[in-house]
Order: C-alpha cells, then sequence, then structure tokens
C-alpha cells in the first residue's frame, strides 16, 4: 500500500483512541521508523508530511541523510548506540531514544560542543533478558547522575513492550512506564522535565496512544519492511 494510505489508517486508528482516553491528536507525535525501507519510501513519508522519521543504526541513519536533504525532517535515533559510533551521530540527530549507560551519557556530552541533545532514558520494564535498558529501581540513580552533563535533556523515557498478543501484558509495561515518568516529571528536575513517553510500535501503538504515548514508533503498519 502506499504510505499515504497507510497514514489514513493508523490517523484514524490514533484518534481512536485519543477518543477513547480524553487526549488530543495534537499530544501524539508519529515517527516514521524507516530503518528496513529505502530512502526513496521514506521520501514518500515526507512527502505526506511526515517529517520525524527514525533510525535505529548509524550507517542506516547516514545513508538516508545523505540522500534526504530536507531542512523539515527531524531525526530520531532509536537503536541501542555503541560509545565508538557516537563521535559520528552527534549534531545529526534531534532526538536520541536509548541513553541507558553512563559511559553513553558521558560521551555523548563529550562530543557535543554546543547545544542540547534531547534524550529519552531507556526503561526495560517487561524485565526480558532480549531488551536493553535500565530496570526500574536503576531508574532514579541514573537520573540523578546526569546532573552532570550539561548538553543532554532528558525530555521522557522509552520502553517496549513483549512481542505478545495478550493486551494486559503490553497495557501493564505502558502504564507502568508512565507512572515512571510522573514520578521523574514530579521532582522537576530541570535537566530532566521528563514531560514525554515514546512508546509503542505497528502492533501495539493503539494500546500505547491510550496509556499516554506522546511519541510512537511506527514502521512496518506505515512505510513498510521492505
Amino acid at each position: 500500500m502506499r504510505v499515504a494510505d497507510n497514514l489514513r489508517n493508523i490517523q484514524t486508528a490514533v484518534a481512536r483512541a485519543c477518543e477513547r482516553s480524553g487526549r488530543s491528536t495534537e499530544d501524539v507525535t508519529l515517527i516514521a521508523v524507516t530503518k528496513y525501507v529505502s530512502p526513496e519510501r521514506a521520501q514518500e513519508a515526507v512527502d505526506c508530511g511526515i517529517y520525524h522519521l527514525a533510525e535505529n543504526r548509524k550507517e542506516g541513519l547516514l545513508e538516508k541523510q545523505t540522500i534526504l536533504q530536507d531542512d523539515r525532517i527531524i531525526w530520531h535515533l532509536i537503536g541501542t548506540l555503541q560509545t565508538r559510533k557516537v563521535k559520528d551521530i552527534v549534531g545529526k540527530i534531534d532526538y536520541f531514544h536509548a541513553l541507558d549507560r553512563l559511559k553513553l551519557a558521558n560521551e555523548l556530552n563529550k562530543r557535543i560542543e554546543e547545544g542540547i541533545l534531547n534524550c529519552f532514558v531507556e526503561v526495560n520494564v517487561s524485565g526480558e533478558a532480549s531488551k536493553h535498558g535500565l530496570t526500574e529501581d536503576q531508574l532514579d540513580t541514573f537520573i540523578d547522575a546526569l546532573a552532570q552533563f550539561e548538553h543532554l535533556r532528558v525530555i521522557g523515557l522509552m520502553t517496549m513492550a513483549p512481542n505478545t498478543d495478550d493486551i494486559d501484558v503490553i497495557r501493564h509495561v505502558f502504564r507502568r512506564l508512565r507512572e515512571l515518568r510522573d514520578q521523574i516529571r514530579d521532582r522537576k528536575i530541570r535537566y530532566a522535565p521528563c514531560s514525554e513517553l515514546s512508546m509503542g510500535m505497528s502492533h501495539d501503538y493503539e494500546i500505547a496512544v491510550e496509556e499516554g504515548a506522546t511519541f510512537i514508533r511506527i514502521g512496518t503498519a506505515l512505510v513498510g519492511n521492505a
């Protein structure tokens, strides 16, 4: 299907999820995850008015940026980042969704010469060994330690729900992330306003919206996977 057709379906589903949860669609930002598709398909998304694009690897990010030279695009890096690759992406992304190590935070801060990088701290709410991210018990200590990095701002938390058809399990993960976000937000930390929630993908974004997602990361359902 065309991206335009997929987009209409997603917008309708988001609107319904917002209505069910008493939210405004303006509070939900759609990110097109383009990691599995060609630059041409990513351009199709941009042509539909989707300016938030995400890649999960440095190589894919730099390839897309070389071809899609459009100042309207807002770039997200959503995958785990090795410290040795930080130098290649600093200054090239607007949002980083997978901050989960002090060593990585230090490297990012060291490489950023000026300005602020908006970051999501990744939390492994489900506790799955296959997933990256902090445990709930590590979160507060990690947030406190980020005070030393003047170029990083924690705008929110990110998680991935288990790949399951059990809606209750998915909902629990998203609801718990929202609770953790609220706890940090209520501390009113200058460098960690923590007002955002990055959660929800192609198979579970409606539940994520119902539970408060402000950024949803959609690949297959929007741009496909080939």
